[in-house]
């Protein structure tokens, strides 16, 4: 044995138990469709295996085949027995198996999409959600009546959510991975889908169809937390803003920003972008683009495009540093 080879199966001994965890760490986390957290997404997981293990034993017949044909004793066979390897081997065991897996998954659709519309009529915390380039408008139902948010969901563990989905521009898709399967939104059309988290955790969701410039960086958070915490927070999120006066706000109406955003309690009513009025209590800005620190709020003030290429914000890096910083302070108070 060469040097060379010893020294290439030693390395490749001590890297393949970090690549073997390395690919098991990559099969939990807040965006694995293979570590649910709902009763659809556990129906997807489930469907997975069963297909990998359907395609499995399509490989390993075809390797067989081709090993037997290849085998070291070769030999000629008749016109009739090829043809019948051919026609088992090669149509009518696969097409057996697919038709039994296909028929498997029908069969689990009434779980995938168990609410009908009229059972989401029943009950239920009810929201709707809208896609925006590139971004989510969120607007959840309270007793108090509807209350806007932007790129995160907060959801009582146990219960079913009910939301209705839209988009005014293009076609997005909504997918929770570890909750739910992917639906479109689509301009013009309204879909429905139902969660259920079965247990707290914070998850990630994302626009699973290409939608321009920052598709990529189009997420939002979801919050599953006991139903007693959810009551509390949906009715946190309901009130004004924490803060209605102050330097801040005064750089917030004069610069323009309250053209496009709202801020419950004061002047500012804009709603063209995400409202504001609780934007400091959410774990991250920009669609889960940066984390909600005054530092991310600064750089995302003075030039959004960098952040996000094709956002429709205007950048303010003409303000003084010192007004920049005051505005984002002031956006990290609204709690």
């Amino acid at each position: 044995m060469t040097p060379l080879l010893s020294a290439t199966q030693t390395a490749a001994r001590r890297t393949l138990p970090l690549a073997l965890c390395l690919a098991a760490a990559g099969c939990s986390g807040p965006q694995s469709a293979l570590d649910p957290a709902g009763r659809e997404a556990e129906t997807v997981a489930h469907l997975f295996f069963v297909m990998t293990i359907g395609g499995a034993v399509i490989w390993l017949a075809v390797i067989a085949l081709a090993v037997y044909a290849g085998g070291f004793k070769q030999r000629t066979l008749s016109e009739e027995t090829g043809q019948r390897l051919i026609l088992w081997g090669g149509a009518v065991v696969p097409t057996l198996i697919l038709a039994a897996l296909l028929a498997y998954a029908l069969w689990l659709m009434p779980d995938l999409r168990p609410w009908t519309r009229e059972a989401m009529a029943e009950g239920g915390v009810k929201g709707h959600v809208t896609a925006e380039q590139y971004w989510w408008r969120v607007r959840m139902e309270g007793p108090g009546g509807p209350v806007e948010s932007a790129n995160e969901l907060i959801v009582p563990v146990g219960q079913r959510v009910d939301l209705t989905l839209t988009s005014p521009d293009v076609i997005h898709s909504f997918w929770i991975p570890a909750l739910a399967g992917k639906i479109d939104m689509i301009p013009g059309r309204t879909n429905r889908i139902t969660l259920r988290a079965d247990r707290p955790g914070v998850y990630r969701g994302v626009c699973a169809e290409f939608c321009g410039e920052s598709h990529a960086l189009m997420a939002f958070t979801v919050r599953a937390v006991p139903p007693q915490e959810h009551a509390a927070l949906a009715a946190a999120e309901a009130r004004p803003a924490a803060v209605t006066s102050g330097e801040g706000l005064r750089l917030f109406l004069e610069k323009g920003c309250a053209a496009c955003h709202a801020i419950r309690g004061t002047e500012a009513r804009g709603g063209v972008g995400p409202d504001l009025t609780h934007v400091g209590s959410r774990p991250t800005i920009a669609a889960a683009t940066l984390p909600n620190d005054q530092a991310s709020r600064e750089r995302f003030l003075r030039n959004p495009d960098a952040v996000k290429p094709g956002v429709r914000m205007p950048g303010y890096d003409m303000l003084p540093p010192a007004e920049i910083e005051t505005l984002a302070r002031f956006l990290g108070d609204l709690k």
